[in-house]
């Protein structure tokens, strides 16, 4: 009889139907019957001590080699596996794996693939191993196919590591499928499998559905245990569902499933980011009189860590005079995470108290919390006291390493002293410490924030020379820097020589420079440095278009403006809303009508843009053209929008500050047989106007319009 757990509207009725431990189908027998039984896996010290074995090395240095395979070497790797013991082979799985997952599946369907070798069943254990910790969930489930395919003997433990592979990759119902295909299989649901179930829903965020899972395991004899419960609570906790949690806490003790630590440490944690520090110490008392669990120091330290990684410094530092005085030790890293927190929140002076604190009890600061310290100081702008500090480091054995020299120069370039900064780095041979990436970045900053581009372009050249690269986005500043200064043309002679250095140069770099020549009126060079994109294969995206459109429509070359476009959309490029208002801005300024409408008929055909006539009306306006815009407004009346209505009022006006009061009136009647409502207020306007024309056939008929509709009173027309 199999019992159906597929109430669950997150899994299909199908997937969810696990059968009680002490049924066994007959697939199950047989499996067992035509497998001998898998021999003990061997223990992570022995792969550990097979990785440095030679068949094992030589394998790897032949798998290096993949992309100059050859017959030769392929033959070579073909007779190493088949003298690799199964133990052998894990190890190197386990190799290619630290590289890229993706290189051990290879490696492993080429083996599987060759005369005379057949993986070993703990082979395949170990690649889907491998497996559950990325994403690669096409592979595991080939793995597990061909496992099945094979009649090798399969577990609750290797479909556990299918469905964690399909979790990590965000497939949770395909996570949750493993549980179908497992019963298909034969395979009895165990504790093991249907804790990873549990963890599989609370990462997704399903708390509840985790919860319905844990009630339905109960009903197939499959007993929720602490490591169950430890997952729910740390669902609700993270769903901010604490008291649920803590009602879970009392039901394991109910439940004859004490809870253990952890169980207490997942609420703690949670109450601690709160800052609810006396439930947290309720909550310990509790755990010391219903489970018979006392706190000890590592209680103690992930309290102490858990409130200062948050910012509740004071709090950590109760909870630290407290474990002493029940003589717990705390080392140097819990005094550390306590001053960084002080430093943090800039209470430098609370920081050094606890710095001395930790010196006079014979703990020893390292190199961490003097840093955390050097790096408060120099927050605050304090950098007299933060050198006293790195000297007082010297002074009691410990040396500054690149971390604390590096949050020196932030704080010099932060005071706008960056040229000391400079001469600091210049010196860190001399003072045996190496600069990181980041510190040559700190004080390349720190040049560009003073306005000195070409200090800062000198730190970024040195930064090459010793093997380090700045990122796209700190070339891009240093770019648009210049350009901002006029200077396109070292900007460009500076984004060539990062690339010559082996930079990663990408199309916002190029974009940014063309940009700068398109400002300066450098167009020919713009337009060179297109060409130049196209010629070293760094396409140009839409933003790098729409700058060259808008600089060539700038200077008149609406025909080649027009080109640009059309390539753009060849490309398969979609035009932005700002590539629509710069098109409309430059060939409404030329009075180039007709091409305006050829070309956004292509545009829209590629990208809808809703408020594209209504912004070519209100930009012929602005620039004078009415009669133009009024030959548009029935490509704006189509819709009869709030949008479409104040383009119109944007139209009525400017025919009413020119003296064309009619025409004005003309819209207003356009927008009523829209059964689009012009303003009151503007509309009164224009029957002013026209009654000061003399024209008695329209005088009065927009006022009178309003009045049919309800919208106007009687007495206020008269008035």
């Amino acid at each position: 009889m199999l019992i159906n757990l597929s109430k669950n509207p997150l899994i299909p009725r199908q997937h969810l139907v696990l059968q009680p431990r002490r049924f066994c189908t007959a697939a199950t027998s047989s499996a067992t019957t035509a497998v001998p039984a898998r021999k003990e896996l061997p223990r992570e010290d022995d792969l550990a001590e097979e990785s440095r074995s030679r068949l094992v090395r030589d394998t790897c240095r032949l798998l290096e080699l993949r992309d100059s395979w050859s017959p030769k070497l392929e033959a070579q790797l073909r007779h190493l596996l088949r003298i690799l013991s199964p133990p052998q082979v894990r190890a190197v799985l386990r190799a290619q794996a630290q590289r890229d997952a993706r290189a051990a599946v290879e490696f492993f369907r080429w083996a599987d693939r060759q005369w005379r070798y057949r993986h070993a069943p703990e082979v395949f254990d170990e690649m889907l191993c491998l497996l559950s910790r990325t994403k690669l969930h096409d592979p595991a489930r080939r793995v597990m196919r061909l496992m099945i395919r094979r009649g090798m003997r399969r577990g609750p433990q290797q479909f556990a590591h299918l469905m964690l592979s399909y979790s990590r990759a965000g497939k949770l119902r395909s996570a949750m499928r493993v549980l179908q295909l497992m019963q298909k299989d034969g395979c009895a649901p165990d504790i093991s499998i249907c804790n990873v179930a549990v963890n599989v829903l609370v990462v997704a965020g399903r708390i509840d559905k985790a919860l319905e899972f844990a009630e339905r395991m109960r009903r197939v004899g499959v007993e929720p245990d602490v490591v169950t419960h430890n997952c729910l609570i740390k669902g609700l906790c993270g769903a901010r569902r604490v008291v649920d949690a803590l009602e879970m806490l009392g039901a394991m003790l109910q439940n004859g499933c004490p809870p253990d630590k952890i169980s207490y440490y997942t609420v703690m944690s949670f109450m601690c980011k709160e800052r609810r520090v006396a439930e947290v110490r309720s909550l310990l008392e509790r755990m010391r009189n219903d489970a018979g669990l006392f706190p000890d120091q590592v209680t103690y330290n992930m309290l102490i860590h858990v409130l200062a990684k948050h910012g509740h410094a004071d709090e950590a530092l109760q909870f630290l005079r407290e474990s002493e005085g029940k003589r717990f030790r705390v080392d140097e890293v819990g005094y550390s995470a306590i001053v960084h927190s002080f430093c943090l929140n800039g209470r430098m002076a609370e920081a050094k108290e606890v710095v001395g604190e930790m010196i006079s009890k014979g703990c020893c600061p390292d190199v961490v919390t003097y840093s955390a310290v050097v790096d408060g100081f120099c927050r605050t702008g304090e950098i007299d006291q933060a050198r006293k500090m790195m000297k007082h480091m010297y002074k009691n054995g410990c040396k500054p390493n690149t971390v604390t020299h590096t949050a020196l120069l932030n704080g010099l370039c932060k005071i706008s002293k960056t040229s000391e900064a400079w001469e600091l780095l210049n010196k860190s041979e001399g003072e045996w410490w190496t600069p990181s990436d980041i510190t040559y970045s700190v004080v390349m900053h720190g040049f560009r924030r003073e306005g000195r581009l070409k200090e800062s372009c000198d730190v970024v050249m040195q930064m090459l020379q010793k093997g380090f690269f700045p990122t796209t986005v700190e070339i891009n500043l240093l770019i648009h820097a210049l350009c901002k200064e006029g200077k396109p043309a070292e900007a460009k002679d500076f984004m060539e020589q990062c690339q010559s250095k082996g930079c990663s140069i990408n199309v916002v770099n190029f974009t940014t420079v063309i940009h700068g020549f398109s400002r300066h009126g450098d167009l020919e060079s713009a337009l060179s440095l297109l060409d130049d994109m196209y010629l070293s294969n760094r396409h140009p995206d839409v933003v790098t278009y729409t700058v060259v459109v808008d600089a060539l429509g700038k200077n008149g070359r609406m025909k080649e403006a027009t080109e640009l476009v059309e390539k753009m959309l060849n490309r398969g490029l979609l035009p932005t809303p700002v590539t629509y208002r710069t098109v409309i801005h430059r060939y409404c300024e030329r009075g180039k009508l007709e091409e305006l409408i050829n070309l956004l008929d292509k545009m829209l055909a590629r990208q809808g843009f809703s408020s594209a006539y209504n912004q070519v009306i209100e930009k012929l306006c602005a620039f004078g053209k009415l009669s133009e815009a009024y030959n548009l407004l029935s490509k704006v009346l189509r819709t009869a929008s709030k949008r479409d209505a104040q383009t119109c009022h944007i139209l009525m006006e400017s025919f009413l500050n020119r003296g064309f009061a009619l025409q004005s009136y003309n819209v207003a009647c356009r927008m009523f047989q829209r059964n689009l409502i012009p303003d009151v207020k503007l509309c009164q306007k224009v029957d002013s106007q026209i009654a000061l024309e003399g024209q008695r056939q329209a005088a009065g008929k927009l006022i009178i319009k309003f009045v049919e509709r309800g919208l106007l009173k009687q007495d206020k027309q008269d008035n």
